[in-house]
């Protein structure tokens, strides 16, 4: 039976700003985390925060928690068209 992994590392981010700053030194503590097998997980991120990371495409690596509950990403299920096409390409 394998061991579980160490426990993710909490980051409260409430006081922090939006800005590069601070996405550079919350993907440093990331990268930080990693080396030494565990993870981090930004907790209580301003709206602001969350929406630079989020521009940023950094969330889901950042473990940024949305709203008290660990962001999930939902898996594409590719192009949903709906009806028949009526007219094939020549």
């Amino acid at each position: 039976m394998d061991a579980p992994g160490p426990a993710p590392i909490d980051c409260h981010a409430g006081a922090l700003t939006a800005d590069a700053a601070t996405v550079e030194g919350l993907a440093r503590l990331q990268l930080a985390a990693r080396r030494r097998g565990a993870r981090l997980r930004v907790c209580n991120a301003s709206a602001e925060l969350e929406a630079l990371l989020s521009f940023l495409g950094l969330s889901q690596l950042l473990g940024v928690e949305a709203g008290g509950e660990a962001e999930q990403r939902e898996q594409g299920g590719g192009v949903k068209e709906k009806g028949q096409i009526d007219d094939p390409a020549v």
